[in-house]
């Protein structure tokens, strides 16, 4: 059926009589049954009713960004929570067992080589099972990692680290494509803010469970870590049989089909975008969020837990990690509210909020803890005019660490379901490609760097990939307003 349809480059009709030429037969003079079908009188009721269709796609669109936000949380506080008490684990396991040399931190070092390599194959799996297949793929290896802890065995536990590097990027490249399709123009900034605060609240649930049931705990008896881990594997496959119940993008539970061709296809693409001058910009915000992501996860409870100075530095440690959760479930949950008048003003603003509040923290980190705290334990004393070190500012700052986070990772979410809504597959593979291979070089350099040489990495990394995220932004905000207005309503 021909709607009847007024465009903005019509010009402004003033009665009915401009009107006849559209509405009337020529040959009979009388008006057809297209006139009658779509005569103007009708146009609020095919307004309305056009708009009924739209809320209701977005509301379904909407519940699928909850039951993705839902099934993550619980996968990655099964994780998390595993990640937190680690150390202590296989200190236990080893205590017990002296034949099992198993070492946190090579099973670190081998997830984040395994993960960036692994996104450049990412998107080909994607080509091939689809954005909800790979996630529940990715999923599952989420959960044979913590179960290898039910059976101690040093190889279990390279072997398992090699296959949740794998899981990694699986799950994280399906995430963003699923998102960005499940997304619009309009929606992509609420609906990341959304997802991060949802994921973010696992950090939250980790912390808390690892602070009563372990803070002060330097060994775990076998009896305690079967339950434990029994009880995380259990809801890593409750997160994983939630995502089963996502739909499909582009059938009836809403958002729209994504066609990459295939995986020789995808790996080409990923290759030709990584080269693209706007891809090149971002990976240095990508880069950033990696070794900022790898400062507030592992060298800033290091300082903590090292400056000797503080009454209680482990418990200090327990209640940083839930306050940098806090400020993370926080800047996601006010960007994801807020999603559509933030996006009016552009992405760029949230980022200069991000910067700036990691600057803020950065120097009162240099100011509050240790120089040789990243190093050892040490009773040296802080540049604060007391010498003394506040835990107060030891965790506003742990909160603003977690804030500038959710402010930078959060808009990359937002502008990659923006600018590559066709691509967005391989533009998330290659977003944690970059990130992944940061954190891991974090890693590498974090025993051996004093404080002020992480504080000035990060300051000059979060610099540049400030300046070239609003590069790209200011460009696409450009494209966009260069579009011409085809808007029309029925």
């Amino acid at each position: 059926m021909f709607n009847y349809r007024r465009r903005k480059s019509f010009p402004k009709l003033l009665d009915m009589d401009d009107l006849r030429p559209l509405m009337l037969d020529p040959a009979e003079g009388e008006p057809d049954q297209h006139a009658v079908e779509c005569a103007p009188e009708d146009l609020p009721a095919l307004q309305s009713e056009s708009n009924l269709r739209t809320q209701q796609g977005d509301w379904k669109t909407f519940r699928n960004i909850l039951v993705l936000g839902f099934s993550y949380l619980l996968i990655f506080t099964s994780f998390n929570t595993n990640s937190f008490m680690t150390q202590v684990v296989i200190r236990s396991i080893h205590a017990e067992d002296p034949s099992f040399t198993g070492s946190g931190y090579i099973s670190l070092a081998v997830i984040y080589a395994v993960f960036a390599s692994f996104n450049w194959l990412a998107p080909s799996c994607l080509s091939f099972l689809g954005p909800k297949l790979t996630m529940i793929v990715g999923g599952v290896t989420y959960v044979i990692f913590i179960a290898g802890f039910l059976w101690p065995n040093t190889f279990i536990l390279y072997f398992t680290s090699v296959l949740i590097g794998i899981g990694a990027a699986l799950i994280w490249t399906g995430q963003g494509n699923y998102l960005t399709l499940m997304s619009t123009q309009k929606t992509i900034s609420r609906n990341s803010g959304i997802f991060w605060a949802m994921l973010q609240t696992s950090m939250l649930f980790g912390n808390i469970f690892v602070y009563y049931q372990f803070m002060g705990k330097e060994i775990i008896d076998q009896h305690t870590r079967m339950v434990v881990f029994i009880v995380l594997t259990v809801v890593g496959v409750i997160g994983v049989g939630v995502m089963c119940l996502l739909p499909k993008p582009g059938s009836e539970g809403g958002g729209r089909a994504d066609d990459l061709g295939g995986p020789s296809t995808a790996l080409r693409k990923s290759f030709a975008l990584f080269k693209t001058k706007d891809m090149l910009l971002l990976s240095f915000a990508f880069f950033y969020t990696g070794i900022a992501l790898s400062f507030f996860s592992g060298v800033y409870s290091a300082c903590l837990s090292s400056t000797l100075r503080f009454p209680d530095p482990k418990r200090l440690v327990g209640l940083s990690g839930m306050l940098i959760g806090i400020g993370e479930i926080l800047g996601g949950g006010v960007f994801g509210i807020f999603g559509s008048k933030t996006v009016k003003f552009g992405r760029d603003p949230i980022i200069l909020l991000g910067y700036i509040v990691h600057m803020v923290c950065f120097f009162l980190i240099f100011m509050n803890l240790p120089t040789n705290s990243p190093l050892y334990g040490t009773s040296d004393p802080s540049h604060l005019p007391s010498g003394e070190p506040s835990e107060v500012i030891a965790l506003l700052c742990s909160f603003l660490l977690g804030f500038g986070d959710s402010c930078y990772n959060t808009q990359i979410y937002s502008i990659l379901g923006s600018v590559y809504e066709d691509n967005s597959g391989p533009a998330f593979a290659l977003f944690k490609f970059v990130q992944s291979l940061s954190a891991a070089a974090c890693f590498f350099y974090a025993s051996v760097f004093k404080l002020y040489w992480h504080l000035i990495i990060l300051i000059v990394f979060a610099t540049i990939g400030t300046f070239t995220f609003w590069m790209v932004e200011w460009k696409a905000h450009r494209r966009l307003k260069a579009k011409p207005d085809t808007t029309a309503f029925d």
